[in-house]
């Protein structure tokens, strides 16, 4: 059962952070040529990618129970840095993308949110490595 969940967990990962990432991290871009048609397209593959994206940390967590892990330092802060991450995207990127798309959102938006986005993108990338090293992990990874 262990390695469908982690199966699962990675899958989800891929699939569903991977393309709010990259959606997220071309925005700024696209907001800075005014390219509209291209704006509303990838704050919709935002919007609905972070919300197929619940089954990442879902999976994370029925793996991470299953493994007896749910203790370990590591976890823990992978789960706060999700948590951080996930607040980011729906609290600040998301609603920040709906301002320049309402165009009430100024010059400096796309270079702020570029900022946010980065951010957003490193927390994911700090998360990924937490998952592969797993310091002080006795399984001699």
């Amino acid at each position: 059962m262990t390695k469908f969940l982690l199966s699962v967990h990675v899958l989800a990962a891929i699939l569903a952070i991977g393309p709010v990432t990259v959606a997220a991290s071309m925005f700024p871009a696209a907001a800075r040529r005014a390219d509209v048609a291209t704006l509303r397209l990838l704050h919709r593959i935002c919007r609905v990618y972070a919300a197929l994206g619940i089954v990442v940390p879902v999976f994370g967590l029925a793996t991470a129970a299953s493994l007896g892990v749910l203790g370990d330092a590591w976890l823990i802060v992978s789960i706060v840095l999700t948590a951080a991450a996930a607040a980011m995207l729906v609290l600040v990127v998301l609603p920040r993308q709906a301002g320049i798309l309402a165009g009430g959102a100024g010059e400096r938006a796309p270079a702020r949110l570029g900022m946010v986005t980065g951010v957003f993108n490193v927390l994911w990338a700090v998360v990924t490595v937490l998952m592969i090293v797993r310091p002080g992990s006795t399984t001699g990874v």
